[in-house]
């Protein structure tokens, strides 16, 4: 059954209230700020109800996941353009980055957050910013806006709007920074197995190391485009509390992406050469095995001669015939042995 639902008018959202006047629990909040003129943050409490109408700034980060919070977002009035509350709603996962009539709106990606840290499959933050507020949502728990929110509780200091969403882009590089290098780390230990023959197959973990690497690669080539986009965009013109550092965000990316670019091609190089080295094993393997039988063929085809069963062999008629059939059998395979080292095939 639908609630009443009437509408209350505040600066940058509008607040859905209870059918009593009272303000409502903003259903499907995961967390929620206050940040103050000085900088400061205080953390709001979920469980109770959030005065917006307020002279500071305020983030709300939704889990999406919470059909009440879609419902919430769908019905509270955002001061933004249509479709920024449109994609705040929606499910794509282009990264875009948008500044219309005061606001910024748009998707940026995040690599998902376990209990304890980031691991290597993406997520993505979607989040409608105007001056006075930054809603945001996600449907998986991202590492940089956990980032974010610790600092804002440790007394970290964001200066408005555009200070806020710099952070939380910030956290996407380090957390990306910190995975590329653990990706780093563990091709150093690739590759010192590779030179020291140790004959563990690594195969299957340089792999997923370079997996790793295309995905952080596919994450901040997109990242690193929507703020170059920004940057040529003519931002001056939004008022001061949005005016993002494009241009010193994309150089952060670039580097970074830059970075992860050389690990993607040393990966590949350690593939070749560690199917390489798989080869030249398994070319020594069948080496062997040819001088094996090379060596077994002459006493093959002695005990085979010896096997007929016709009349006129030699040495059947001779008590010690066996011995020198025997010997026969050695000496075939000496011989064999010292035609094929005197070719150079055994070394």
């Amino acid at each position: 059954m639908q609630a009443d639902i009437s509408v209350a008018r505040v600066p940058g959202v509008e607040n859905p209230v209870q059918s009593g006047g009272s303000a409502a629990v903003i259903p499907g909040l995961v967390w929620a700020f206050r940040v103050h003129s000085d900088g400061s943050s205080e953390t709001l409490a979920i469980d109770q109800p959030i005065e917006l109408d307020h002279d500071g700034l305020i983030w709300l980060h939704f889990n999406l996941t919470d059909a009440r919070a879609v419902q919430w977002l769908a019905n509270a009035k955002l001061a933004a353009p249509p479709q920024a509350q449109a994609l705040l709603l929606s499910k794509d996962t282009y990264q875009q980055l948008h500044a219309v009539d005061d606001t910024i709106y748009g998707v940026m990606s995040d690599l998902m957050r376990d209990i304890d840290a980031a691991t290597d499959d993406t997520g993505y933050l979607r989040f409608v910013m105007t001056e006075r507020a930054l809603i945001s949502g996600r449907h998986h728990a991202l590492s940089a806006c956990d980032a974010t929110r610790r600092a804002l509780e440790s007394g970290h200091r964001v200066a408005n709007a555009a200070a806020l969403l710099e952070t939380i882009v910030e956290n996407v590089a380090d957390t990306m920074d910190q995975v590329a290098e653990r990706v780093a780390r563990a091709l150093d230990a690739v590759e010192e197995s590779i030179l020291s023959d140790e004959s563990v197959d690594q195969r299957q973990g340089l792999g997923r190391l370079r997996r790793t690497c295309v995905r952080l690669h596919r994450q901040l080539s997109g990242l690193r485009a929507v703020f170059h986009r920004l940057e040529q965009q003519n931002i001056k013109e939004l008022k001061p509390g949005l005016q993002l550092r494009a241009g010193k965000l994309a150089q952060r990316l670039d580097s970074l992406d830059h970075r992860v670019v050389e690990m993607r091609e040393r990966s590949r190089l350690l593939q070749e050469e560690l199917h390489l080295k798989i080869e030249e094993q398994g070319n020594d393997s069948l080496r062997v095995l040819s001088i094996l039988t090379a060596l077994l063929l002459p006493p093959t085809l002695i005990t085979g001669i010896f096997g007929m069963n016709t009349k006129g062999l030699p040495l059947t008629d001779v008590e010690s015939g066996f011995m020198w059939a025997a010997v026969l059998i050695v000496v075939s395979s000496v011989a064999a042995f010292l035609i094929m080292k005197r070719a150079g095939v055994i070394r």
